[in-house]
């Protein structure tokens, strides 16, 4: 009776122990779903998060490893966003990407399902093979990532022991899968928003400094041949989405052009963002243009989204896209083939749909074979090209913008002029204007604060003293223009070479491409 007794009291000993240690697996597993909880609430940085979460997972579950991964845009590949691996030998690594594709992390992220690894043979993959042979695992663990009824990623855990995941660990696995799940929701909620704040508040100090750096035209003014053969192709290309190519002299209103394509394009309701790539120097341009992320050189203490990411969706205007330099030529190439680059300092690739415009005064053709300017590049540009015509070509245009610009700046300086001297719009007609439309801008603007009463004050010693010179010389030019023209359709268009327009002229080809321009000569037209 005795000795039954003591048995007895034995096996209620050791069913105490029993309980008594379930009870405190069941309290350790309650404290990492409280942790959890509170690191949720107090992170939304989507890698610090899934950091702090794969620590505390470790540690409670006495395994080796434990990676978040997530899809990428295209969702072929998953990315590991996070990994608390203290014993890793190198094979494993944050920003590491798996395929989807005949994987068994990528058949947990299609199925939903979990996948147990009890031995070392349960897994078949070729990419799975290698990161257990790298890294000594025994078992492991894939679970889903679900949330709303949709997989965003899988959770991953590994263990240099064999069998280490038995199926009531699998189940609270789960558990702790689901609240990961609505934190990876939150925290990518939380990072597109942000990122959609920064944009809109850049996008809204943009704009603003759009407004107060006025456009220098306000409106296309004009009705001669030259400038409604140009408003024809604008009109033709602004509906689709092609890229357009601006060619022209500096002055001749390339960027109001580009402002007509946008306003008459599906984008109009979108950005147009400006960049002259001229005006920014070399090593500020990549950010300016791409952007970067902080600490991606000495004195980035921010972020800062470029201008591609500022006109997604809309319209991007590089001015004097001739100036790009060659090193950042292949990274604009790119985002016009695949709609993809990288911000200056991140790995992360970024999606953007732009329409791009690109203007330049520059010989294109010239910067090619001195191998300034790339091929490629050029053929991605040149989709559409439109000449836009200097001002010598459009001189019956010069009397309309000159009453134009005398308004605008009559209105601006508060003053009334009523009459424009005739003779003085003789004398501007007659004008080259190697300045362009810029030129007769500034010279009007001048006119209007100098007026005294109604009548605009043009006085213009140049425009005096040379007026009768310059006609005279435009005879004589017209004679050489036309024995220009003629060598130029004898020779196809070739300008240099020993059988070229130049030699044949008996002038240098440099000497001959500044005499054409002047002209308003186009050899590629002769050819």
């Amino acid at each position: 009776m005795g000795a039954y007794a003591g048995a007895s009291q034995a096996l209620s000993t050791q069913e105490s122990y029993r309980m008594q240690a379930e009870l405190e697996h069941e309290k350790d597993r309650l404290k990492l779903l409280l942790d959890m909880t509170n690191t949720l609430v107090s992170n939304l940085e989507p890698r610090d998060l899934l950091r702090a979460i794969s620590a505390s997972i470790r540690q409670d579950m006495h395994c080796d490893s434990v990676g978040v991964w997530l899809p990428d845009s295209e969702r072929r590949q998953l990315r590991q966003l996070a990994l608390d691996f203290p014993e890793s030998r190198g094979f494993l690594s944050e920003d590491l990407s798996h395929p989807i594709e005949g994987t068994e992390l990528g058949s947990v992220f299609k199925t939903g399902k979990p996948f147990v690894v009890r031995t070392q043979a349960d897994v078949t993959s070729e990419w799975g093979i290698s990161a257990v042979r790298a890294e000594a695992f025994e078992s492991g663990c894939c679970l889903p990532l679900i949330s709303r009824n949709r997989t965003l990623g899988v959770l991953g855990l590994g263990s240099r022991v064999e069998n280490s995941f038995s199926p009531d660990d699998v189940d609270f696995l789960m558990r702790v899968a689901g609240q990961v799940a609505i934190a990876v929701e939150n925290a990518l909620a939380y990072r597109e928003i942000a990122e959609l704040k920064d944009k809109l508040a850049q996008e809204k100090l943009y704009l603003e400094e759009e407004i107060r750096s006025e456009a220098d035209f306000e409106g296309i003014v004009g009705q001669s041949s030259a400038l409604r053969q140009v408003l024809q192709l604008v009109e033709t290309v602004a509906t689709s989405d092609s890229t357009v190519l601006l060619l022209g002299e500096t002055g001749t209103g390339k960027e109001l052009i580009a402002q007509a394509i946008h306003d008459r394009s599906r984008r109009k309701d979108r950005t147009l963002v400006r960049l002259n790539c001229a005006a920014i120097p070399t090593g500020l341009l990549e950010s300016e243009l791409f952007g970067h992320e902080r600490g991606a050189f000495t004195g980035a203490v921010t972020q800062k989204i470029g201008r591609l990411e500022l006109a997604d969706q809309g319209t991007l205007f590089l001015d004097e896209v001739g100036d790009i330099p060659l090193e950042l030529q292949p990274k604009l190439l790119r985002v016009l083939q695949d709609g993809e680059f990288e911000r200056l300092g991140s790995t992360r690739t970024k999606k953007v749909d732009i329409r791009l415009v690109a203007a330049t005064n520059r010989d294109l053709d010239r910067m090619i074979e001195d191998r300034q300017f790339r091929s490629d590049l050029y053929y991605r540009l040149n989709v559409f090209p439109i000449r836009v015509p200097p001002l010598r070509e459009r001189a019956e245009d010069i009397p309309l913008l000159v009453r134009y610009f005398s308004q605008k700046y009559a209105r601006r300086m508060e003053k009334r002029i009523e009459n424009i001297p005739a003779a003085a719009l003789r004398k501007l007609t007659r004008w080259h204007w190697p300045g362009n439309v810029r030129e007769l801008q500034n010279l009007v603007e001048r006119a209007v604060i100098l007026t005294r009463s109604s009548t605009l004050a043009i006085s213009v010693p140049e425009l005096a003293n040379g007026g009768a010179t310059l006609a005279v010389a435009r005879t004589g030019n017209a004679d050489e223009q036309e024995r220009i023209v003629r060598i130029l359709k004898e020779t196809k268009g070739h300008v240099g070479g020993p059988n070229g327009a130049a030699a044949r002229l008996g002038v240098k080809r440099t000497t001959l491409l500044t005499r054409m321009k002047k002209m308003g000569i186009d050899p590629r037209k002769m050819s």
